[in-house]
Protein backbone atom coordinates (compact mmCIF):
# COMPACT_ATOMS: atom_id res chain seq x y z
CA UNK A 1 0.00 0.00 0.00
CA UNK A 2 1.08 3.58 -0.81
CA UNK A 3 2.65 5.15 2.43
CA UNK A 4 1.62 8.68 0.85
CA UNK A 5 -2.20 7.88 0.78
CA UNK A 6 -1.78 5.45 4.66
CA UNK A 7 0.09 9.09 5.80
CA UNK A 8 -2.98 10.94 3.96
CA UNK A 9 -5.67 9.06 5.22
CA UNK A 10 -4.09 8.52 8.67
CA UNK A 11 -4.01 12.35 9.23
CA UNK A 12 -7.60 13.22 7.77
CA UNK A 13 -9.08 10.16 9.83
CA UNK A 14 -7.57 9.67 12.75
CA UNK A 15 -6.27 6.16 12.89
CA UNK A 16 -7.17 6.09 9.53
CA UNK A 17 -4.41 4.26 8.11
CA UNK A 18 -4.66 1.63 10.76
CA UNK A 19 -8.33 1.30 9.12
CA UNK A 20 -6.44 0.58 5.45
CA UNK A 21 -4.56 -1.64 7.04
CA UNK A 22 -7.27 -3.42 8.29
CA UNK A 23 -6.49 -3.16 11.45
CA UNK A 24 -9.89 -2.31 13.03
CA UNK A 25 -8.97 -2.75 16.53
CA UNK A 26 -5.92 -0.36 16.21
CA UNK A 27 -8.30 2.15 14.40
CA UNK A 28 -10.97 1.92 16.97
CA UNK A 29 -8.49 2.55 19.98
CA UNK A 30 -6.30 5.52 18.47
CA UNK A 31 -10.04 6.64 16.55
CA UNK A 32 -11.31 7.03 20.05
CA UNK A 33 -8.30 8.39 21.90
CA UNK A 34 -7.99 10.98 19.93
CA UNK A 35 -11.50 12.17 19.36
CA UNK A 36 -12.11 12.19 22.89
CA UNK A 37 -8.69 14.13 23.73
CA UNK A 38 -9.95 16.62 21.30
CA UNK A 39 -13.30 16.80 22.12
CA UNK A 40 -12.05 17.73 25.95
CA UNK A 41 -9.63 19.58 24.92
CA UNK A 42 -12.56 22.09 23.29
CA UNK A 43 -15.11 21.55 26.47
CA UNK A 44 -11.99 22.95 28.09
CA UNK A 45 -11.60 25.89 25.88
CA UNK A 46 -9.08 25.26 24.44
CA UNK A 47 -8.14 27.65 21.14
CA UNK A 48 -6.91 25.42 17.86
CA UNK A 49 -6.73 28.91 16.05
CA UNK A 50 -3.30 30.16 14.45
CA UNK A 51 -1.50 33.05 16.23
CA UNK A 52 -1.86 36.05 14.57
CA UNK A 53 0.93 38.41 13.91
CA UNK A 54 -0.92 41.27 16.22
CA UNK A 55 -1.18 38.46 19.15
CA UNK A 56 2.70 37.58 18.82
CA UNK A 57 4.00 41.10 19.02
CA UNK A 58 6.14 41.55 21.35
CA UNK A 59 7.76 38.65 21.41
CA UNK A 60 10.96 36.71 20.18
CA UNK A 61 11.32 34.80 17.51
CA UNK A 62 12.03 32.19 19.17
CA UNK A 63 9.03 32.32 20.88
CA UNK A 64 7.17 33.17 18.08
CA UNK A 65 7.98 29.99 16.28
CA UNK A 66 7.28 27.38 19.29
CA UNK A 67 3.43 29.43 19.21
CA UNK A 68 3.62 28.55 15.41
CA UNK A 69 4.75 25.17 16.47
CA UNK A 70 2.42 24.56 19.10
CA UNK A 71 -0.78 25.44 16.98
CA UNK A 72 0.66 23.13 13.77
CA UNK A 73 0.72 20.54 16.55
CA UNK A 74 -3.05 20.58 17.25
CA UNK A 75 -3.48 20.34 13.16
CA UNK A 76 -2.31 17.40 13.04
CA UNK A 77 -4.99 15.64 14.82
CA UNK A 78 -6.77 15.89 11.35
CA UNK A 79 -10.49 15.60 11.19
CA UNK A 80 -11.48 16.67 14.69
CA UNK A 81 -9.04 19.84 13.55
CA UNK A 82 -10.76 20.57 10.22
CA UNK A 83 -14.41 20.22 12.16
CA UNK A 84 -13.47 22.65 14.77
CA UNK A 85 -12.21 25.30 12.28
CA UNK A 86 -15.51 24.80 10.41
CA UNK A 87 -17.83 25.38 13.49
CA UNK A 88 -16.39 28.32 14.32
CA UNK A 89 -15.15 27.53 17.85
CA UNK A 90 -11.30 28.15 17.57
CA UNK A 91 -11.46 31.82 19.09
CA UNK A 92 -8.35 33.44 19.32
CA UNK A 93 -4.87 32.41 20.04
CA UNK A 94 -4.72 34.19 23.34
CA UNK A 95 -7.94 32.64 24.39
CA UNK A 96 -6.16 29.47 24.53
CA UNK A 97 -3.34 30.82 26.25
CA UNK A 98 -5.69 31.27 28.76
CA UNK A 99 -7.30 27.71 28.79
CA UNK A 100 -4.60 25.87 28.99
CA UNK A 101 -5.64 22.23 30.20
CA UNK A 102 -7.58 22.28 26.65
CA UNK A 103 -5.57 23.79 24.66
CA UNK A 104 -3.12 21.01 26.14
CA UNK A 105 -5.33 18.17 25.66
CA UNK A 106 -5.42 19.70 21.42
CA UNK A 107 -1.70 19.37 20.94
CA UNK A 108 -2.27 16.16 22.88
CA UNK A 109 -4.71 14.79 20.01
CA UNK A 110 -2.27 15.57 17.40
CA UNK A 111 0.54 13.90 18.75
CA UNK A 112 -1.60 10.80 19.25
CA UNK A 113 -3.02 11.06 15.35
CA UNK A 114 0.75 11.41 14.85
CA UNK A 115 1.70 8.73 16.98
CA UNK A 116 -1.20 6.82 15.18
CA UNK A 117 0.38 7.33 11.51
CA UNK A 118 4.06 6.36 12.15
CA UNK A 119 3.26 3.40 14.10
CA UNK A 120 0.85 2.46 11.07
CA UNK A 121 3.72 3.42 8.68
CA UNK A 122 6.52 1.23 10.36
CA UNK A 123 4.12 -1.89 10.36
CA UNK A 124 4.10 -1.81 7.06
CA UNK A 125 7.59 -1.42 6.49
CA UNK A 126 7.88 -4.46 8.77
CA UNK A 127 5.42 -6.38 6.52
CA UNK A 128 6.57 -5.61 3.46
CA UNK A 129 10.04 -7.59 4.21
Amino acid sequence: MNALLLAGFGWLVPGGAYLLMRRYLQFAVFAAIVCASFAAGLLLHGSAAWPQPAELAGVDGFTALLFRGGALAKALAGAPYLASLLSGHPGTFLDGRLHEYGTTLLVMAGGFNLLAVSSALDLRKEGAR
